[in-house]
């Protein structure tokens, strides 16, 4: 029987990027609710997965459902928001507010070139708020820290009200503490308004303290439930190699990775 909890359901996926094989036969479901982490070395697959799931990349074999929906006649992308790696990379000097740049996600096929309403001005102001914006909602996104522009994107993805996100490596370059700051405002937006959350991510401690699921990317695809009782040596040494060692703090929420030795601290 399926379960009528299943948003993303990858059956037998390859999918083939410039003549080479990127990733083979990945089977996973992702349930409503879940709040997924994609991990693996640089080169692995992790954004092809990505992409496959958003309908971005061609399939050479198997398939991909949105939401019960095979995703080649799936239209429903409404229900689907994106941030991608490259969109804090904006031109410094574009002239716009952090307000005006949000309400850009209010904006479709429907009422393009028209002005938004009071109810679309509504979710902008909801989203700036959600994400810690409001107080500077009528700053030039030229001007923001790396930690706010990340927020910035993700406020403009949910003024569309999204049941799922996908997030590919949004928080390159920025201080482990804004890190954080990040990943708690991504457990809030799973826990307490229901979205459905998937991030590429390099942060294995943040994977294991704050993610119900994880799925490791390294040309195959493995994928497992996150809880107390979860043990990830197999499964990291599947996708890293078997010189690879985590040592997860459970009672401290922290992990250590290293090459070849076990950290006692």
């Amino acid at each position: 029987m399926r379960s009528n909890n299943v948003v993303i359901r990858v059956k037998n996926l390859t999918v083939e990027r410039s003549n080479a094989e990127i990733i083979k036969d990945v089977n996973l479901e992702v349930n409503k609710g879940d709040y997924v982490g994609i991990v693996g070395p640089n080169g692995g697959g992790k954004t092809t997965l990505l992409l496959s799931m958003l309908g971005l990349l061609p399939l050479k074999s198997g398939s991909i459902s949105i939401f019960g929906k095979d995703i080649r006649s799936f239209s429903e992308w409404d229900r689907i928001a994106y941030v991608s790696q490259d969109a804090i990379k904006f031109d410094a000097q574009f002239p716009l507010s952090v307000r005006e740049l949000v309400s850009l996600g209010r904006v479709n096929g429907h009422n393009f070139g028209r002005s938004l309403k009071t109810v679309d001005w509504e979710a902008v102001d909801e989203a700036l708020e959600f994400m810690d914006l409001k107080k500077i909602a009528g700053k030039r996104i030229g001007h923001l820290s790396g930690g706010q522009k990340q927020r910035l994107f993700v406020a403009k993805a949910l003024v569309r009200k999204p049941e799922v996100i996908f997030l590919d490596e949004p928080i390159a370059g920025v201080d482990p503490m804004t890190q954080e700051k990040f990943y708690m405002k991504l457990s809030d937006l799973n826990s307490k308004k229901g979205i459905t959350v998937l991030i590429v991510s390099h942060d294995l401690s943040a994977v294991f303290c704050r993610m119900s699921r994880i799925i490791c990317v390294n040309k195959e695809v493995h994928s497992e439930a996150v809880s107390e009782d979860f043990i990830p040596d197999e499964l990291l040494k599947k996708t890293y190699g078997e010189h690879f060692h985590f040592v997860f703090h459970k009672h401290e929420c922290a992990g250590v990775f290293n090459n070849g030795r076990t950290d006692s601290s």
